[in-house]
C-alpha cells in the first residue's frame, strides 16, 4: 500500500462519517474499507419495503457489526439533515446511474441526483461539516473532443444521467464559491469489481457467459472505456476525504488506458474460456447521438493532489469480477440486462 494511502487511513481512523448510497456497489466496498481503516461510519442506504441493505450484506459480519446502518431517502432534505449531524465528513455517493432507465424517467435523475445533492449540501452547511466528498462521473464530459480526458475538458449532457450529474458537479462548486462548503468533486471514470449491479456490461457478459445461452447479446462494441477496480476508486475516495488544500477541486479517478468494450468482453471470455460469439443487439443500444464514444482519463491532478494512483489491473480485477459473480448467480439474471 502506498504512503499516502496509510496516511490517509490513519487520519480516518476515529472519524464520523457519513456515506451515502452505501448499499451500492463503490458505497459498500468503501464502506467496508472505511470500518477496516477504524473510522466510525453511519451508512445510509435508500428506504424499501422488504428493509434490504443492499451490497452491504456482503460485508463480513465483524465488519457489519460496525456499521450504523440508517435507512431513508437522499431526496428528503430533513432526512438528510438529521443524519448528517456530527460527522466529520460525507462522503456522497447516493445517485440513480443507470443510463438506459434515465432515458424512460428523466425526472427522477434530477429528483435524486440533483435536489438529493443539494440536500447533501444544505445540510452540510448549516451544520458545519468539514468536508464534503461528491461523486460525479465520467459521463459529464460526453464523447471526448480531447484525450486523455482532464478536469477542464468541457461538459456535455448526452444522456438525462449525465445531465443531472452535471447539475449536481455544479450544485457543488457553487456552494464552495458561495458559502466556503469544503466539498470536492470526485470523477470516477468507468468503475467494475465484485457486487457491480447487473445492469452494468462487464457482470452482463459474464452472467451471459454463464449462462446456457449460444452467444453474447451487448449493445455497441466499438465505445472505449477507462476501467478502474472499485479498491482503487474507494481508495481515492478516503485520499480525497483528509488530504489538505483541496477543497473546491474536481478530480478524475482513472488509470488513463482504454479499451473497447468488445475488446474487454473478448478479454472476459477468454479469462473463462468461454467460446461464445459476441452479438450487438439493437435494443441494448444507446440513442445514436447519447451514446459516448471514447473515455480516458487524464488521472495527473489524482496524483498531484491526492497521491493516488490505480494498483488492479484489468485482468486482476476481471477474475475477482468473475469469481464473484460465479458465487452469486442468483442475482445476475442474463435475460433482464441491457447496455
Amino acid at each position: 500500500m502506498d504512503l499516502e494511502l496509510l496516511d490517509a487511513e490513519r487520519r480516518v481512523a476515529g472519524k464520523r462519517v457519513l456515506v451515502t448510497g452505501a448499499g451500492g456497489f463503490i458505497g459498500s466496498n468503501l464502506v467496508e474499507r472505511l470500518v477496516r481503516a477504524g473510522a466510525k461510519v453511519r451508512a445510509m442506504v435508500r428506504y424499501n419495503a422488504l428493509s434490504s441493505w443492499g451490497n452491504l450484506e456482503f460485508l463480513p459480519r465483524d465488519v457489519l457489526a460496525e456499521v450504523e446502518v440508517v435507512a431513508g431517502n437522499v431526496e428528503d432534505g430533513d432526512y438528510v439533515f438529521s443524519v448528517a449531524a456530527g460527522q466529520d465528513m460525507i462522503l456522497h455517493l447516493a445517485a440513480l446511474i443507470a443510463i438506459p432507465f434515465s432515458y424512460v424517467a428523466p425526472r427522477s435523475y434530477v429528483r435524486t441526483n440533483v435536489e438529493g445533492t443539494l440536500n447533501v449540501l444544505e445540510a452540510a452547511r448549516r451544520l458545519g461539516v468539514p468536508r464534503v466528498v461528491h461523486t460525479s462521473t465520467s459521463e459529464v464530459y460526453g464523447t471526448a473532443i480531447r484525450v486523455p480526458i482532464d478536469e477542464e475538458h468541457p461538459l456535455q449532457g448526452q444522456s438525462p444521467y449525465s445531465a443531472s450529474k452535471i447539475g449536481a458537479d455544479k450544485m457543488a462548486e457553487s456552494y464552495w464559491r458561495s458559502f466556503g462548503t469544503e466539498v470536492v468533486t470526485l470523477r470516477p471514470f468507468n468503475t467494475f469489481g465484485p457486487r457491480q449491479s447487473a445492469r452494468a456490461f462487464i457482470p452482463t457478459v459474464i452472467s451471459q457467459a454463464l449462462a446456457p445461452q449460444a452467444e453474447i447479446r451487448l449493445g455497441a462494441l466499438d465505445p472505449e472505456r477507462d476501467m478502474t477496480f472499485v479498491s482503487d476508486t474507494a481508495a481515492g475516495f478516503i485520499l480525497a476525504g483528509v488530504s489538505d488544500g483541496i477543497a473546491g477541486e474536481t478530480i478524475n479517478l482513472g488509470t488513463g488506458r482504454t479499451d473497447s468494450i468488445g475488446a474487454i468482453a473478448g478479454r472476459i471470455l477468454a479469462l473463462m474460456e468461454c467460446p461464445k460469439p459476441l452479438v450487438q443487439e439493437e435494443g441494448r443500444m444507446r440513442p445514436k447521438l447519447s451514446e459516448v464514444m471514447r473515455l480516458v482519463s487524464d488521472n495527473a491532478k489524482a496524483k498531484r493532489l491526492l497521491g493516488w494512483e490505480p494498483r488492479v489491473g484489468l485482468d486482476q480485477g476481471l477474475r475477482e469480477t468473475i469469481a464473484f459473480i460465479e458465487a452469486n448467480r442468483h442475482l445476475y439474471r442474463p435475460a433482464a440486462y441491457t447496455v
